[in-house]
Formats: structure tokens, C-alpha cells, sequence
């Protein structure tokens, strides 16, 4: 069914993975379609669920996928747990990634009658080709951050803190 979908120019496939390492969330997806690469996107922020960072991920799928010409099938890979929680109406912290994704599916779902979205749960052990691509990437990107991050900020309050108490400290015991 893969194979067959993935020969299709008018089917997009949106696979996506997420990894934690050291704080750091790394979420990568690549979109396929008529069995070649269109994009690869590679985010990565720190201090933030894994679940916001794959709804993130299939979010900027479904705005790649669906500005592309002649798509009528978008076929969105190995997210399922994320994918609830865009129905989930109950999941507050979520709410702002539901909102704007149930709007680009109205965007293109509006666009032609024929047009469909599905959501397809991969297995690792399945050994599917795209999701091996994408775990590999996920595992194997190391980010280098640009600007200094919520833990180094948080360690400078730490020890600014820690000198203003030594100073109290001397001045109390003299």
C-alpha cells in the first residue's frame, strides 16, 4: 500500500519523529511524494514536551504538504499518539496546535471534495524504509544552540544568588 501510494504524485506523505536529549527536544519531518523527498525540516527547542513538539511537527507537514501543487492525499506517518490529542477538545495545553491545524485541514479540505487526510501508525520493528530515514536523522542530529537557553539563565540567577548570600553571610558573622 506504501509503495503504491508513494508512486502517486497527487499523495503526500508527512513522516515524523521527535527525540530528548539533554532537555533538548529534536523534531525532524520529511515529506515524500511520487517516491521522492519534497522537504526535510529539522526543529529543535529546549524545555518542552514531546507531545507539543510532534503536534509542532505535524502542523508544519500538513502547511508543507498541502501548499504543494496537485495534492489531494496527505498520509501523515508514525504520530498517532500525537494525532489525538488534535481532536481532544479537553487538552488545554495543546489547544493552540489543534486550533491551527483543524484550520489548514479546513483549508484543505475546502480546496476540492477529493482531498483526504490520514493518519498512519508505523511500528519501528515494520522496518519501513521513510520512518528508518527519519529515526535515523532524529537520533543523529546533535543541535548547537545559538542562544543561550532557560538552564544557563536559570544557573547565572543560581549563582548570583549564591554570592549575594556569602556576601550576607560575611557581613552577619562579622
Amino acid at each position: 500500500m506504501v509503495l503504491e501510494l508513494s508512486n502517486s504524485p497527487f499523495t503526500a506523505i508527512v513522516v515524523t519523529d521527535a527525540s530528548i536529549k539533554n532537555n533538548i527536544v529534536t523534531s525532524i519531518s520529511h515529506i515524500h511524494t511520487y517516491n521522492n523527498p519534497i522537504t526535510k525540516t529539522i526543529h529543535y527547542v529546549v524545555h518542552v514536551t514531546s507531545t507539543k513538539v510532534e503536534l509542532f511537527a505535524i502542523r508544519c507537514g500538513i502547511n508543507q504538504a498541502s501548499n504543494c501543487d496537485g495534492i489531494s492525499k496527505i498520509i501523515i506517518a508514525d504520530s498517532i499518539h500525537a494525532a489525538k490529542k488534535i481532536f481532544d477538545s479537553s487538552s488545554h495545553p495543546f489547544q493552540v496546535h489543534s486550533v491551527a491545524i483543524l484550520s489548514k485541514f479546513q483549508k484543505f479540505f475546502l480546496q476540492h471534495q477529493n482531498n483526504s487526510i490520514k493518519f498512519w501508525e508505523c511500528p519501528s520493528c515494520f522496518n519501513w524504509s521513510f520512518h528508518k530515514a527519519v529515526d535515523k536523522d532524529t537520533k543523529a542530529f546533535n543541535p548547537i544552540l545559538l542562544l543561550s537557553c532557560k538552564t544557563s539563565w536559570n544557573f547565572s540567577k543560581k549563582s548570583k544568588s549564591d554570592d549575594i548570600l556569602n556576601i550576607w553571610k560575611m557581613t552577619f558573622q562579622a
